[in-house]
């Protein structure tokens, strides 16, 4: 079997390099190409892959091909592309945001088997949140392969594509609200006299650990937040200063207003 990626930025990057890590693909089974046959050299370089001068070339070459290059190119590449893809019949997966099925197969002008994903920034150290779709061409054993295929920069699962825009807010934007909350812990820390480097790893690895017992204890984020409060103590002092400046009516409407922003959009 083998794959190939029509763009070679950073998030191919990142799926390229979990591919090979998880083994699930040898590099010459990876075939990537870029704008110029001088940036598919150079994208391919990377990571020991094989390069494709051409996008035809490419499909060719590959049993799944992933679309990977950035929305406002797909008008233009999609009706390029059209006649290689009809004549190979390969599985697409596009991971261009906001690009529906239904846009994609309408700017083919036919209807291949065609997945949507979703992965998050988080891909680039193999810890992504990702979502699919896929129309009613894709097999039960294509869904399969999307899953291997994610699941070695993260997590995946299907989602209807309706709720595509609201995931793209709560895995796709909301990496830089956890970002923001860390980075203003290891603030709060060095106000308080700590280094920002130990103070900035303290305050990541505690979000890391907390939302890894969320998942794999499955108890309600207020039963744990029960067992860490002492009566009197200084952590529920922090919790009721948390609650009292509004952090979670923030949080709701940061993603309340990153919703309505992506309907405008």
């Amino acid at each position: 079997m083998t794959i190939g990626f029509i763009g070679g930025g950073n998030m191919a990057g990142a799926i390229i390099k979990g591919l090979l890590a998880a083994s699930l693909y040898q590099p010459e089974e990876i075939v990537v190409t870029d704008i110029t046959p001088e940036a598919s050299q150079k994208c391919a370089a990377r990571f020991g892959v094989c390069a494709a001068q051409a996008a035809a070339e490419l499909i060719r070459r590959s049993d799944t091909v992933v679309l990977a290059v950035k929305p406002a190119v797909f008008p233009a590449l999609l009706p390029e592309i059209s006649p290689a893809l009809q004549e190979k019949g390969p599985l697409v997966i596009s991971i261009a945001a906001g690009k529906t099925l239904g846009f994609i197969e309408q700017a083919l002008g036919f209807s291949p088997a065609l997945v949507r994903v979703m992965p998050n920034i988080n891909a680039r150290a193999g810890a992504a949140t990702s979502a699919f779709c896929a129309n009613a061409n894709v097999t039960q054993e294509q869904k399969a392969l999307v899953a291997r295929l994610f699941g070695a920069i993260g997590q995946i699962r299907e989602l209807e594509e309706s709720f595509f825009p609201l995931f793209g807010v709560i895995a796709g934007s909301a990496p830089a609200f956890a970002y923001l909350f860390i980075d203003a812990l290891a603030r709060a820390a060095v106000k308080n006299g700590m280094g920002k480097q130990a103070a900035l790893e303290i305050a990541a690895q505690t979000v890391l650990g907390s939302a890894k017992l969320i998942l794999e204890s499955g108890e309600h984020p207020w039963a744990l937040i029960d067992q860490v409060c002492s009566p009197g103590g200084t952590t529920i002092e922090g919790i009721a200063a948390l609650q009292e400046n509004g952090l979670e009516a923030a949080v709701r409407k940061a993603v309340d207003a990153a919703v309505e922003k992506d309907h405008r959009l």
